[in-house]
Formats: C-alpha cells, sequence, structure tokens
C-alpha cells in the first residue's frame, strides 16, 4: 500500500527531518484550506489525507522522543 510505504519512509528519518516535513505538511494544508474557501480546490480529499499525514508525523516524532 501506498501508506505503509510512506510510513516506512518516515521512520528512517530523523526528529529534524520529520520536524521539517510537519511543517511542510502544515503550510500544505493552510494552502489547501485557502483554496477550499476561495472555491479554487479541485480535490478536497487532499485536505483529509494531509491531516492525516501530519497526524501519522506526528506519531512518529513521539514514538522517537519517547525512545
Amino acid at each position: 500500500m501506498k501508506t505503509t510505504k510512506y510510513v516506512e519512509d518516515l521512520r528512517t528519518k530523523s526528529v529534524a527531518e520529520l520536524n521539517d516535513e510537519l511543517v511542510a505538511a502544515k503550510k500544505e494544508l493552510f494552502n489547501l484550506r485557502f483554496q477550499n474557501a476561495t472555491n479554487q480546490l479541485d480535490n478536497t480529499s487532499r485536505i483529509k489525507e494531509v491531516r492525516r499525514n501530519i497526524a501519522r508525523i506526528q506519531g512518529i516524532i513521539a514514538e522517537k522522543i519517547a525512545e
């Protein structure tokens, strides 16, 4: 599956790289919400996907910090 490969890629990264990835995902979410508010967004399911990716990244960061 696509998500399992994405999670495996995230697990190989360091906490600093994950934080960079998290910032980028949050910026993307902001832009998607802005496009949605101005009726320029075609694929609204992308918002849900990015929100889940943010949660995945935060979960892996928490795991790495707990180690």
